[in-house]
């Protein structure tokens, strides 16, 4: 199997992150000064390694590969979160441009626009793969700004492009490599972990209304405090899920508003934004039918509910025949120091498995800490995974 240059792939990783440096993380998010500059940046590596580059116009960025025959695609995304890590998505991409130095022919490399979530929900994987209509990204606005996708794109000169779409003939499959974002695999000494599946998450918007009133004449007994009423769904799910729900079952009331979050005005109307996740649908639907139960309880009482904004992802499970050139490339380069395990977070190769065979590579998260600018991976492992990574691509093209 051929070596990777270790020297060249830590340079460009650590060239990458002095775009939009922040601390010892990176600030890039999507379509801003530095995540475009990025993708230009990327576009000059891959061309220097001999790939046709090019950015569609959904933002995403290509190296591909001009030899005859198939290809296996390894991508992940440059954008970060705001103020986060310098490896969170950025590492894929460059294990994809590494493996396709060293290999020489038969790798295509992608880097999506927004898996990080700015604008929508993998705009730039879901467009590839067909799943992007023209009437969502009329919809689709920066989370933060409210400025919309359109004009994020012309800012950001990818407007009058059009969208480049996946050719299913040319695959062989896709791969896509990065950090944990967690603390499984550092717990427990190891240094690779095998994706099984991504989980699928369901997403709510759910909200309450009552009367705002006078905190001080308005008397308890006649309140109808949205404020309460939203703590005790949240009270409710933190007592009704457990028994429920497995050792890697997740759940997150990530977001709460009150209205007009005053110190001595009873809350009229109240907003939370809750989520779960698990790999199995079977539970995504327990858990599924446990919420509206609490919800017809809640509304029982002095307040309405509702579920203003509903959304899900499915569970994906990945490659067998993938996940076992992993493995076996794993094993050769660190026997007993890997194992298979879920990922507790959504990744583009989720969107991509609806088209192609695909798998994923994890390598430890320092501390388990990610979507944080103290995120970090020592550099014998970010070579090693990089190795690993490609010991597995060579087999799969190999076999095709």
């Amino acid at each position: 199997m051929p070596a990777i240059d270790a020297t060249r792939l830590l340079r460009d990783l650590y060239a990458a992150r002095e775009i939009g440096k922040y601390k010892t993380g990176v600030h890039r998010p999507t379509f801003s000064p530095p995540d475009v500059e990025a993708r230009h940046w990327l576009a000059d590596r891959l061309t220097e390694a001999g790939l046709d580059a090019s950015i569609d116009g959904i933002g995403n960025v290509f190296g591909r590969d001009p030899t005859p025959g198939p290809k296996l695609l390894i991508g992940s995304h440059m954008e970060t979160q705001n103020h986060a890590g310098w490896l969170d998505g950025a590492l894929g991409v460059i294990y994809g441009l590494e493996v396709a130095r060293s290999l020489g022919r038969g790798i295509d490399v992608a880097a999506w626009a927004d898996e990080e979530g700015h604008f929508g929900s993998f705009i730039g994987s879901r467009s590839f793969c067909g799943l992007l209509t023209e009437a969502e990204i009329d919809a689709c606005a920066n989370r933060e700004s409210g400025l919309s996708l359109r004009d994020a794109l012309r800012q950001a000169g990818f407007a009058d492009r059009p969208r480049q779409t996946i050719d299913p003939a040319r695959y062989r499959g896709y791969l896509e490599a990065h950090i944990e974002q967690g603390a499984d695999l550092e717990d427990h000494h190891l240094r690779l972990g095998i994706v099984t599946a991504i989980v699928g998450s369901h997403r709510f918007r759910i909200q309450f209304k009552g009367q705002q009133n006078h905190a001080g004449t308005t008397r308890m007994a006649v309140r109808r405090d949205a404020g309460v009423a939203l703590v005790k769904l949240v009270a409710a799910i933190e007592a009704r899920f457990p028994p429920i729900a497995r050792p890697r079952t997740v759940w997150t009331t990530g977001d709460i508003k009150l209205d007009p979050g005053a110190p001595s005005i009873v809350p009229g109307a109240a907003e939370l934004v809750f989520q779960f996740r698990d790999t199995d649908p079977a539970m995504l639907a327990a858990l599924d039918a446990a919420l509206d139960e609490l919800l017809a309880e809640a509304a029982n009482g002095p307040c309405e509910v509702s579920i203003a904004q509903r959304g899900t992802t499915a569970p994906s499970a990945m490659d067998q025949a993938f996940r076992q050139a992993l493995t076996t490339a794993a094993q050769t380069h660190a026997p007993g120091q890997h194992q298979s395990m879920p990922s507790g977070a959504g990744h583009d190769a989720q969107i991509l498995s609806q088209r192609l065979p695909s798998a994923m590579l994890f390598v430890p998260s320092i501390g388990g800490i990610s979507h944080h600018y103290a995120e970090n991976t020592s550099d014998q492992d970010i070579s090693l995974g990089c190795q690993v990574l490609t010991d597995a691509a060579a087999a799969i093209v190999a076999t095709g």
